[in-house]
C-alpha cells in the first residue's frame, strides 16, 4: 500500500489572500461544471428514487408538498453554507463554522460528529436501497451482504482519488437526471389511462390535518435535498470556490429541486398513492405505466445508478470531514493522514468505512432517513446560528452574504422539524451521539486534547 503521510507534498498549492484559499495537502481538481454535477447529483442521489413513496405515507397523494416544503427550508439553509463556505473555504463544513463561532471543543465535536454520522447513515439506507427491490429486478440476493460489498466498493473508489470520484459522479449523475426525465414523459403519457389521476396530488391522508401531513412528509423529503451541504466538505479541491460556490449552489439546487417538483407530481398521478409507498423503488412503478412504458429492468439499473451515487458522494463529505476536523485539531492528526500519490484522506476513508459496515445492519429505510435527517437539522440549526454570530468577524477577500432573515427563519424551521419527529427515532439518534461523547471521553482518557492540534510524523 502507498504510504499515508500527513506533511503537506511539496507541490501542494499556495494560499491566496484575494479570494481566500490556503495552501491545502489535496488537490485542487474539482473545477465549476464538476462541482455542479457533485451537487445536482448528491441532492438527486438515491432519495427521490427511494424516498418518494415514504413521502407518500406521511402526506397521502399530495406528495409534492412535502417537497416544496422542504425545499424551502434547503434554500434558507443553503444561504448560510453558502457565505461561510465562501467566507471560509476550508475543509470540515459544520464544524469549522461553529467552532469559529463558538469555540467551544465539545460543541463543536458533536456538530462535526452528527454531521459525520448523518452522511454514514444516509450511505447506509442507499447501500440497504441497493439490495432491495430494484437489484431484485436481476438477481435475488441478501440485503445485508450486498449492502456490506457496496460500501466496499465505494471506499476503494474514493481511495482512489477525488477526480476520479466526482468524474464517476458525473456520469452517474448524467444517468440519473436522464432517469428522471424519462419517468416525466412517461408519467405524462400516462395520464390518458384509466388508471391515472391527477387530482391524487391535492390529495392529504386521511384523518391527518394538511399542515401536519406536509410538515411530516417535509421532514422525510428533506433527506432528498440534504446533499447540498456534503460540496462543503470538498472545498479544499474545488477551484477558486469563494467565486464559484455560491452561484453553482443555489443553481444546482433550482435544477434538482423543479425536477422534484414535476417528478411527484406525475408519480403521484400515474400510480395510486398505496402502491408507492409500498415500493422500496416506487420510480420503478411508475416506469412501467401508460403506453410508453418500459422494462422494469431499465428503471432498475438507473435507480441502482442513483443509489450509488448518492452513497458515494456521502462517504466522501463524511471522510472529509473527519480529515478537515484533524487538520483543525479537534481530533488527532493520525485521521489527517494522506495517500500518497493519490492525496485522498486515507484514514479518515477507513475510519468512516468501518462505521458504515456497522450502521448498515440497522434500521429500515424509512427509520435510516428520519435519523439522517434528524441529526443534520441539529446540524443546521448550528450552522444559521453560526452565520449570524460570524458576521462580526471579517475577512479580507469577497464573499457572498446571506440576507439576515435567511438563516433566522431556517434555524426556527429546523426546530420545528426536529420536533416533529417519533420517539424511536430520537432514540436512535440520541444513541449515535452517545457515541460520540464515549469517543470525546476517550480521546480525554487517552491524553489527546480535543481542540489541540498534534502533528503526526512521518
Amino acid at each position: 500500500m502507498a504510504e499515508a503521510v500527513t506533511r503537506p507534498p511539496e507541490d501542494a498549492y499556495e494560499g491566496d489572500p484575494n479570494t481566500g484559499e490556503q495552501k491545502t495537502k489535496l488537490a485542487r481538481r474539482v473545477g465549476p461544471w464538476l462541482l455542479l454535477l457533485f451537487i445536482v447529483g448528491d441532492i438527486l442521489g438515491g432519495g427521490i428514487y427511494a424516498l418518494a413513496g415514504e413521502v407518500g405515507a406521511e402526506t397521502g397523494g399530495a406528495i409534492w408538498t412535502g417537497f416544496l416544503a422542504a425545499f424551502i427550508l434547503a434554500a434558507l439553509t443553503a444561504c448560510a453554507y453558502a457565505e461561510l463556505v465562501s467566507k471560509y473555504p476550508r475543509a470540515a463544513g459544520a464544524a469549522l463554522y461553529v467552532n469559529k463561532a463558538f469555540k467551544q471543543p465539545f460543541l463543536t465535536f458533536m456538530i462535526a460528529f452528527a454531521v459525520m454520522a448523518s452522511g454514514i447513515t444516509s450511505a447506509s439506507v442507499l447501500a440497504r436501497a441497493f439490495g432491495g427491490d430494484a437489484l431484485a429486478e436481476f438477481v435475488d440476493v441478501k440485503v445485508i451482504p450486498v449492502a456490506i460489498a457496496f460500501l466496499i466498493v465505494v471506499a476503494l473508489i474514493n481511495m482512489r482519488g477525488i477526480a476520479e470520484s466526482v468524474r464517476l459522479n458525473a456520469v452517474l449523475t448524467i444517468i440519473e437526471v436522464g432517469g428522471l426525465l424519462l419517468i416525466i414523459v412517461i408519467g405524462l403519457a400516462a395520464l390518458g389511462e384509466s388508471s391515472s389521476d391527477f387530482s391524487r396530488n391535492f390529495e392529504f391522508k386521511e384523518g391527518v390535518t394538511p399542515f401536519f401531513a406536509i410538515l411530516s412528509g417535509a421532514g422525510l423529503a428533506f433527506y432528498a435535498l440534504i446533499g447540498f451541504e456534503d460540496s462543503v466538505n470538498i472545498a479544499e479541491e474545488v477551484e477558486k470556490p469563494s467565486r464559484n460556490y455560491p452561484k453553482i449552489l443555489f443553481g444546482g439546487l433550482a435544477f434538482a429541486g423543479l425536477i422534484y417538483l414535476v417528478v411527484t407530481l406525475v408519480a403521484s398521478a400515474a400510480v395510486p398513492t398505496d402502491v408507492l409507498s409500498n415500493s422500496s423503488a416506487p420510480l420503478v412503478e411508475v416506469g412501467q405505466q401508460g403506453p410508453l412504458g418500459v422494462s422494469p429492468d431499465v428503471f432498475a439499473a438507473i435507480t441502482l445508478f442513483a443509489l450509488a451515487n448518492g452513497a458515494l458522494i456521502n462517504m466522501i463529505m463524511a471522510s472529509r470531514l473527519v480529515y478537515g476536523m484533524s487538520e483543525e485539531g479537534i481530533i488527532p492528526g493520525f485521521f489527517g493522514r494522506i495517500l500518497q500519490g493519490r492525496r485522498t484522506p486515507i484514514t479518515a476513508i477507513v475510519f468512516t468505512t468501518i462505521l458504515g459496515l456497522i450502521l448498515v445492519s440497522t434500521g429500515d429505510l424509512g427509520d435510516l432517513a428520519d435519523t439522517t435527517v434528524l441529526l443534520l437539522l441539529v446540524a443546521f440549526t448550528a450552522v444559521n446560528i453560526s452565520v449570524l454570530v460570524l458576521r462580526r468577524e471579517d475577512v479580507e477577500h469577497e464573499h457572498f452574504r446571506a440576507p439576515t432573515i435567511a438563516p433566522i427563519l431556517a434555524a426556527i424551521a429546523s426546530v420545528v422539524l426536529i420536533v416533529d419527529n417519533e420517539g424511536e427515532t430520537f432514540i436512535r439518534a440520541g444513541l449515535l451521539l452517545l457515541l460520540g461523547v464515549v469517543l470525546w471521553i476517550a480521546a480525554y482518557a487517552g491524553g489527546h486534547r480535543t481542540g489541540e492540534h498534534r502533528a503526526v510524523e512521518r
